[in-house]
């Protein structure tokens, strides 16, 4: 399996040698283009000087002059062709290697061909001409006039290896700058690569890290990152803070449950071995007994209410059809009638505002009921002896507002956004409260946000009240 680096990488690589490919053919056919067809253009002049030169040099269809050919040779050297004279039949008559030894004279060329070239006036041909010329040339064939008679054909050439020379030149000149190119941009690229695959692998390592279980490992985030790379970034330690902290709050819900069952276990365990092994007399058996019986109902209720709770979550809320319309007021009342004996018992002073008329709502009767009967008795059962208890219901909007409240030790300002969390209990030392297992709190809060309604907590000055929403319906 590919790196991202050696994938990035072999990309480039290929993108840039297609493009160094295709820019060097296009050009090379390009510049050849270009040469091949200036070149015939420049003979194509030089043909038509020529074919006039002759026109005035020649008298009574006599070329050779010793100053026209002085002229042919001084046109053939600057222009480093190779200037032929033909007669109609096709024989050469004159050569501009004629001062240093001309080995075409006497030759003939295709009468046929001759005779088309006088048709049409001159012809451009690229290729070896035969009878005259073993190598590949570009040439010109013009015939030469007299008084609107052709007295003969001109014929100037040029190699085309001239050409091949010139793009030779020209090829080597682009592959050595193609290859510093090359060098540089395999450079850049690895560095560029290496540099993009870097904020991968610090997230590989930072994952590997997680998983083999530490949860403080992030990816640092460097000034250089892309922003597709920052985001990732961003995400995977946003991911990775949710995953410690719902691992952190297992392992406290573990840690929790098993402080919590370790105690009426413990009781149950010791009464049951006492009876047992008769270290506790027949005359006692019946009172332990029946506080076993009560640390088992409390067990019970445990397990219950952590079974009431996964339910609603893994429902996502409530159902429709378990929702009904009644009235708050009534099941506020209902509720407080049951506390009445805990209520007296503690001299409480209750302070009960609601509206005369009925405040109506649609929930699940059974859940608010026992949000109202948890904050309720968790109200009675922290306010002190001869303390205040509040209830108030109030109506805004389209909202109905049901507050409870009580006297008590104010809860630390960094305390109240836990006291809904699972097991959380803001005096430790209420561990020992035989009626307490922290669960009540975070169950109303359950039931509450499952109705898609809100719940808070406020504490200051000896005063805690808590308050919920529900919809208001006619």
């Amino acid at each position: 399996m590919k790196s991202s680096y050696s994938r990035n990488f072999s990309m480039a690589a290929v993108i840039l040698l297609l493009a160094l490919t295709t820019l060097g053919a296009s050009f090379q056919f390009q510049v050849k283009d270009f040469l091949t067809n200036s070149t015939i253009s420049n003979l194509q002049e030089d043909a038509d000087v020529v074919s006039n030169l002759a026109g005035s040099y020649c008298v009574g269809g006599n070329l050779h002059s010793r100053e026209f050919l002085l002229n042919l040779d001084v046109i053939s050297r600057v222009t480093d062709t190779n200037i032929v004279l033909c007669d109609q039949d096709g024989y050469v008559i004159l050569c501009s290697d004629a001062q240093s030894g001309c080995e075409h004279q006497g030759l003939q060329l295709n009468r046929e061909y001759l005779q088309q070239i006088i048709d049409q006036g001159g012809d451009t041909v690229t290729g070896v001409i035969q009878g005259l010329y073993t190598d590949k040339r570009n040439a010109v064939f013009q015939p030469i006039q007299i008084d609107g008679q052709t007295a003969g054909i001109v014929i100037i050439s040029s190699p085309t290896n001239t050409i091949t020379q010139v793009l030779n030149r020209i090829s080597n000149i682009f592959l050595t700058a193609a290859f510093f190119v090359i060098a540089l941009a395999v450079m850049a690229v690895s560095v560029f690569a290496r540099r993009e695959s870097k904020p991968l692998q610090d997230m590989a390592k930072a994952a590997t890290a997680f998983g083999h279980g530490n949860l403080d490992s992030r990816v640092k985030l460097e000034e250089d990152y892309s922003e597709e790379m920052e985001e990732l970034a961003l995400a995977f330690n946003n991911m990775a803070s949710s995953l410690q902290k719902s691992e952190t709050k297992r392992q406290e819900f573990v840690a929790n449950v098993s402080h919590e069952l370790k105690t009426p276990m413990t009781t149950i365990s010791g009464y049951i071995d006492g009876i047992l092994d008769g270290t506790i007399p027949p005359e006692r058996q019946e009172h332990y007994l029946r506080i076993v019986s009560d640390e088992t109902k409390r067990l019970s209720r445990l397990v219950r209410s952590m079974l009431d709770v996964s339910r609603l979550q893994q429902e996502g809320g409530i159902p429709e059809e378990k929702k009904m319309h009644f009235d708050l007021t009534e099941s506020v009342g209902q509720v407080l009638v049951t506390f009445e004996k805990k209520i007296n018992d503690k001299g409480l002073n209750v302070d009960v505002d609601m509206p005369d008329h009925p405040v109506c709502t649609i929930a699940n009767r059974d859940y608010i009921t026992q949000v109202i009967y948890n904050l309720i008795d968790n109200a009675v059962k922290f306010c002190p002896t001869g303390g205040n208890l509040g209830i108030r219901i109030r109506e805004g909007g389209s909202k109905a507002y049901i507050s409870v409240s009580n006297d008590g030790e104010t809860i630390p300002a960094d305390q109240l956004p836990l006291v809904f969390d699972r097991f959380h209990k803001v005096d430790k030392s209420r561990s020992q409260n035989r009626d307490s297992w922290g669960l009540g709190l975070y169950i109303v809060k359950t039931i509450v946000c499952s109705h898609g309604e809100n719940i808070s907590v406020s504490s200051k000055d000896g005063k805690t009240e808590f308050t919920f929403t529900m919809p208001l319906v006619s």
